[in-house]
C-alpha cells in the first residue's frame, strides 16, 4: 500500500485552509524540492457529508488571503534556510 502525500504545514482560517506541499523536479540534472500551496474550503453538503471545494465567496476572501499569506511566509523562511540565493529579491536576507 502506498503512503500518501501529506503537506509539510497547513494553516486554516474558519473553513479555509492552505496546505503546502514539497515536489521534487529535475532542473540541470539535479533534483530540487521547490514548495506548492493549495487552498480549499470545507462545507457539509445537503446530506451531511464533508465535501472540498476551490471556490469561495466574497466572505471566503479574506480569509483566503490570511492563510496564502501564512503559506507564503512558511515559504519563503524553508526557500531562504535551504538556499538564501533562491528568494524572492524582496525577501533577501540583509
Amino acid at each position: 500500500m502506498m503512503d500518501a502525500k501529506r503537506p509539510t504545514t497547513q494553516f486554516r482560517a474558519g473553513p479555509v485552509s492552505c496546505a503546502v506541499w514539497e515536489n521534487q523536479i529535475d532542473v540541470d540534472g539535479q533534483t530540487r524540492t521547490v514548495l506548492k500551496a493549495t487552498v480549499a474550503r470545507r462545507y457539509k453538503d445537503k446530506s451531511g457529508a464533508w465535501q472540498s471545494t476551490h471556490s469561495f465567496s466574497l466572505a471566503d476572501i479574506p480569509l483566503v488571503v490570511h492563510v496564502l499569506k501564512k503559506a507564503f511566509e512558511a515559504m519563503v523562511q524553508t526557500s531562504a534556510a535551504e538556499d538564501p540565493t533562491n528568494m524572492p529579491p524582496e525577501q533577501e536576507p540583509e
